[in-house]
């Protein structure tokens, strides 16, 4: 449920300007300290300009990347909901469980295991229309991602950040994917719950039937996409993005990874689902749409903000302000501050 939506959010990089402008500004300060030092020293500088304020001109320079700052959340274009509404849906409840373990790196499928299951996750979300999502990752053990949900731009923008670098806990874990996803089904009155494994089927644990026999019970179906080839191929170990090495085991040799059909197929067998090769895209992607189309849709409700309204003008009119600010402060001593004495400070008498 969005508050509030920003429409062009490129403009953030004009937020580049401010530390621009701040590194600038230190460095004519800078140069201004070194080339007044060769005309006279600070006693003399202050009897020269006594009015000069240094927090004045600091003030100016704070007020210029406040407006900076303002314009650019201007042009961003915020806009605020101002109206909540029910929308009813029909839908089937679907969790995705990604394989990220560091298998999932190798190359025998392009451009990796892991891409190439990214992918078909986002082409599937693409063909979906009120069906509720959720995503999980896992490898050594399992983390929730998103909950289940109608975003389908958050659950793109989790998918897209998903590596095999997020997980401390290296391995295959399947039964704890499944375990956790039976945790996201929250509708009680959803007859339709889908889970999606995608993985190369290396499975670490020998307690992932007993998770499926769990998940059956709670009424998931589970189906298994595989990713990677019979063949098999290296684990490349990259050092700034650029392969290195490959993994190696004990002996020195080259670990090659291999696509286990077997795990999965026993897997979707065992979850009332099937299982599916996921070399070709589209064939998995037609795959699932017709699955997902002969299932019973359950309706249900979600709330959501309407009627979206324009905020760029209040960061206008405050970049003006501040603006304005800046072009009537002088960075001469505040007469009537200096009056105060504040800090008793008494004038020296000149010589």
């Amino acid at each position: 449920m969005d508050i509030y939506q920003l429409d062009e959010k490129i403009y953030f990089y004009v937020l580049v300007l401010i530390p621009v402008l701040l590194l600038l500004f230190l460095g004519f300060k800078f140069w201004q300290k070194r080339t007044q030092k060769k005309f006279a020293n600070a006693v003399s500088l202050e009897r020269l300009s006594p009015n000069k304020s240094t927090f004045k001109s600091l003030l100016k320079l704070v007020f210029i990347m406040l407006a900076i700052a303002c314009l650019a959340i201007a042009l961003v274009n915020p806009k605020i909901g101002t109206k909540l509404e029910t929308v009813k849906r029909e839908g089937v409840d679907i969790v995705f469980a990604i394989d990220v373990s560091k298998s999932m790196e190798a190359e025998d499928i392009a451009p990796n295991r892991l891409e190439k299951a990214k992918r078909i996750v986002s082409e599937i979300i693409n063909n979906l229309a009120s069906d509720r999502i959720g995503i999980i990752a896992y490898a050594g053990q399992a983390y929730p991602q998103l909950p289940i949900t109608t975003d389908y731009a958050a659950g793109k923008m989790f998918l897209q950040s998903m590596n095999t670098d997020m997980m401390s806990s290296q391995g295959t874990a399947i039964n704890e994917a499944i375990d956790l996803a039976t945790t996201y089904y929250d509708d009680q009155d959803q007859t339709n719950r889908v889970l999606f494994l995608i993985s190369d089927g290396e499975d670490h644990s020998d307690m992932a039937l007993e998770s499926v026999e769990k998940a059956e019970k709670a009424g998931i179906k589970i189906f298994t996409i595989g990713v990677g080839t019979k063949k098999g191929g290296p684990i490349p170990i990259r050092i700034n993005g650029i392969i290195d090495s490959y993994k190696k085991d004990q002996q020195g040799e080259v670990v090659i990874t291999q696509l286990n059909e077997t795990v999965l197929r026993e897997i979707a067998s065992e979850g009332d689902g099937e299982y599916i090769n996921g070399s070709n895209t589209e064939s998995v992607i037609d795959f699932v749409t017709d699955t997902l189309t002969k299932m019973d849709k359950t309706e249900f409700e979600s709330k959501q903000y309407a009627d979206f309204k324009d905020q760029f003008q209040w960061f206008i009119a405050a970049a003006i302000l501040f603006l304005f600010l800046d072009i009537f402060l002088l960075e001469r001593k505040t007469v009537w501050i200096q009056k105060l004495n504040l800090f008793n400070e008494t004038k020296k008498d000149e010589k």
